[in-house]
């Protein structure tokens, strides 16, 4: 059952040179959903429940004899949820997430990517603008090789079957590409097909195409190409993700 998605996702980082990024943001060590509600009627995850708050726990000096664990929880407005499986922590370094992407949702203009630290939102995508209009996400890395930290995600798997890649600067998400006829979704399933793999040559985006008929890896690097795996199974997509 997706309440399994609320679990604490933990993070095991060792021991760490320092305690914050370069940005001055806390490393975390974790994040998790908690307060389920029912107030966004849209289930496209296969239930009826959503999250009304994100817990994120960071250690604040990880090269200290002793932990300096830190707790926050952020609880959304009524008007909205978080729509989505589970946080996923990103960073520009993978070894030291600063970050938890999730999927935000209002009830009136639908979902929306957003990065989260202890200090509270960082940057958000535009709400896609209408009620039970969702996107699901792919994953964040420095995907072009140029320093700086981009997040990937499907708008409306179901619809408009459109990959979109946007660039973090400072506090802002900048859009930077956009290829239609792809997905990672279907209506009503608790998971998310594909993501993000490096198979030794750099970061690749895994998902099908729009019609479910192929699996397809794309680059980014400035532009967006993609080239087909062969046929599409949920087996070819899981064999792709462990470059098999």
């Amino acid at each position: 059952m997706r309440r399994a998605g609320a679990a604490f996702a933990a993070l095991a980082l060792g021991v760490l040179s320092r305690p914050l990024d370069a940005q001055g943001l806390p490393v975390l060590t974790g994040a998790g959903y908690s307060e389920p509600t029912t107030r966004y009627a849209h289930g496209v995850l296969g239930d009826a429940v959503e999250w009304g708050a994100l817990t994120l726990t960071a250690d604040r000096c990880t090269d200290c004899a002793r932990p300096d664990p830190l707790r926050v929880t952020i609880r959304l407005s009524e008007t909205r949820v978080f729509e989505d499986l589970a946080p996923r922590l990103v960073g520009l370094d993978p070894d030291r997430p600063d970050m938890a992407m999730v999927v935000e949702s209002d009830l009136s203009q639908g979902a929306r990517l957003a990065l989260y630290a202890p200090t509270g939102l960082v940057a958000a995508t535009p709400f896609i603008g209408q009620a039970n209009r969702w996107l699901a996400p792919l994953g964040a890395a420095d995907l072009d090789g140029d320093g700086r930290l981009e997040v990937a995600y499907v708008d409306r798997p179901h619809l408009a079957k459109t990959l979109r890649i946007w660039r973090l600067e400072d506090d802002r998400l900048t859009e930077v590409a956009a290829m239609p006829g792809l997905a990672n979704h279907r209506i009503g399933r608790d998971y998310i097909e594909g993501g993000l793999r490096d198979c030794g040559q750099g970061p690749e985006m895994i998902l099908a195409n729009g019609d479910w008929t192929t699996v397809q890896a794309l680059r980014f690097d400035g532009t967006l190409t993609a080239r087909s795996l062969g046929a599409y199974s949920p087996a070819a997509i899981r064999a792709a993700m462990a470059c098999e």
